[in-house]
Parts: structure tokens; C-alpha cells; sequence
């Protein structure tokens, strides 16, 4: 089999799934997309080549590749495992992808029912934006069996500039989960360092380049400087719902780990409060705005 010739089946066309569909499609992979509700309009899809299918089954009867990329650990169970699901028409051999944000120990179970139902599993959790996903430049996290890992290269390759194998099934979205952690664990001390600047008075470009200049520089207070400095959340689409689902995720790693996650927590709260409040579907870098609003409510 070349890889012009391996048939890739998609789940979960959103906001990233679409714009890898789409890198897919560019470098030459038959690919069909199970219709949902949650896809974005196919019509460019479909121009470019793309079939659909109706019935998750189906699709994993039919195609080489299964990538998913669903929201979490919940729709990824749901979708192999509900009646007419992926489990229920894997076709032997297939290798399912799981590009979502997940909790490691559902990964182990999930993988484990793919391999007894014939198939094999990777788990490919990417980092980066819809608009690298569209340009095929995703970074992937990838975990797995290092044979089919190196086999479906050419597929990861398609829609992704760097990718990092981080060792056995779970692997992947450990790491994920790590990185998801650090990320938004800075954003939300640079968020509150931001809001605690504005009751300052202190000039928000004076306080960024000094960040910047210093210990506080990187690519977390690229992302929200130009919220910082003039509230354009453009480069920062990540929202609040999201996070608080991440760092959801994160701490029952730690628990079921019994590692240190007394950090974890308190920024999970903080994420928690904001969703809470209104900013559910915000990005994240209004939790400055968030946390500057509850100082002025505490203090009357």
C-alpha cells in the first residue's frame, strides 16, 4: 500500500479537524468525514474531494486510517463504543488516531479495545491554532507503538510541521496534558499579574517590555501582549471552557497519579470562577479583565 493510496476516514470536522481534512485532501489522501452536527460547512471539503459517510461503523469498515478529533476523553468513549460506533465496524488492521485532549487512563482502555477488536492505536494530540491546522502545520504529540508510529508518518506529516514521539500508548496525551498545564498555568499568573498592573496604572506597554526583557518573556505573553496592551484576544482563541476542561483533565492525571497538584487546583478554580461568571466561551485572555472586575467587587 503507498500512501497515495491509504484511505483516511475523519471524525470531527471543527474548528482544527477541518483544517487538517483539508491538509489531507492537498497532499493526495482519499478521505471521507462522518457527517455531524459540529462540523464546520463541508462545501470546501467537498469540492476538494472529500466524501462523507453517515454512520461511524461504516466509515471505520471502509478506510486505512481513523483519525478523531473530537472535543475529550467522553466523545472519544462515545464515539467508539455507542451503538453503530467505530468499534462496531473496525476493519482489521486500521490504525485509529486519536488527535483530541485526553485523559491518559481512558486512552489505555480505549486503545486496548481497538487492539482486542483487531485494530492499532496512536494517540496524536497537537498543539497550535485552526489557522495551522489549515496551513498543515500542527505540532503532534504522538504516543504509541514506535513501528506504527513510523508507518503513518507520511499521514501525520500531511497536516503537521513538527512532531514529537513521546514514547508508549498514553504517552501523547500525558505530554498534552503537561503542555496544556504549563501553558495555561502561565497564563493565568501572567492574567493576574496584568490585572494587578491596570489597578496600578502602570502603562501596559512599559509593563510587557519589561516582561519581555526579562524573566516574563515567551511565547505565553506573545499570545496575550496584544490583549495586554490594546484587548485584541485575536491571537488567543482558546476558550475559557476549554481550559477549565484541560485543567480538568490535568488534575485527575495528577490524582490518579498521586503526584503534586496543589497549583494545578487553585488554577483550575480560577478558570472555574471565570467560566462561572459569564466567560465561558470568552478566550482566555479575558480572565485579566475577569480577575480585575472581582478585585473591584470584592473591595465594595
Amino acid at each position: 500500500m503507498t500512501e497515495q493510496q491509504t484511505k483516511i476516514g475523519l471524525i470531527g470536522a471543527g474548528l482544527m479537524g477541518s483544517g487538517i481534512a483539508a491538509s489531507l485532501l492537498r497532499n493526495g489522501f482519499p478521505l471521507t468525514v462522518l457527517e455531524h452536527p459540529g462540523n464546520q460547512p463541508l462545501d470546501n471539503l467537498l469540492k476538494a474531494g472529500a466524501k462523507t459517510s453517515q454512520r461511524a461503523a461504516d466509515l471505520a469498515a471502509q478506510v486505512d486510517i481513523l483519525i478523531l478529533c473530537v472535543t475529550g476523553s467522553p466523545q472519544v468513549e462515545e464515539i467508539l463504543f455507542q451503538k453503530d460506533g467505530v468499534l462496531e465496524g473496525l476493519k482489521q488492521g486500521i490504525t485509529v488516531i486519536d488527535c483530541s485532549t485526553a485523559i491518559p487512563s481512558s486512552t489505555l482502555r480505549i486503545a486496548a479495545a481497538v487492539q482486542k477488536a483487531g485494530g492499532r492505536f496512536l494517540d496524536a494530540p497537537m498543539t497550535r491554532t485552526p489557522k495551522e491546522a489549515a496551513e498543515g502545520k500542527l505540532n503532534l504529540i504522538v504516543g504509541g507503538d514506535r513501528k506504527v508510529f513510523e508507518e503513518c508518518l507520511p499521514v501525520l506529516q500531511s497536516y503537521s510541521e513538527n512532531i514529537a514521539y513521546a514514547g508508549n500508548v498514553g504517552a501523547g496525551h500525558q505530554m498534552k496534558l503537561l503542555h496544556n498545564y504549563v501553558s495555561l498555568g502561565f497564563s493565568a499568573v501572567l492574567a493576574e499579574a496584568a490585572a494587578c498592573a491596570r489597578e496600578a496604572g502602570t502603562d501596559p506597554k512599559t509593563f510587557c517590555d519589561i516582561l519581555a526583557a526579562g524573566g516574563g518573556g515567551g511565547v505565553v505573553l506573545n499570545r496575550l501582549r496584544p490583549y495586554i496592551e490594546s484587548e485584541d484576544s485575536s491571537g488567543f482563541r482558546f476558550s475559557m471552557s476549554n481550559a477549565l476542561k484541560d485543567m480538568g483533565y490535568y488534575c485527575t492525571m495528577t490524582e490518579e497519579q498521586d503526584t503534586q497538584g496543589s497549583v494545578a487546583q487553585a488554577i483550575k478554580e480560577l478558570y472555574a470562577q471565570a467560566a462561572n461568571a459569564g466567560l465561558e466561551q470568552s478566550p482566555v485572555p479575558t480572565l485579566i479583565d475577569h480577575l480585575a472586575n472581582a478585585h473591584k467587587n470584592h473591595d465594595t
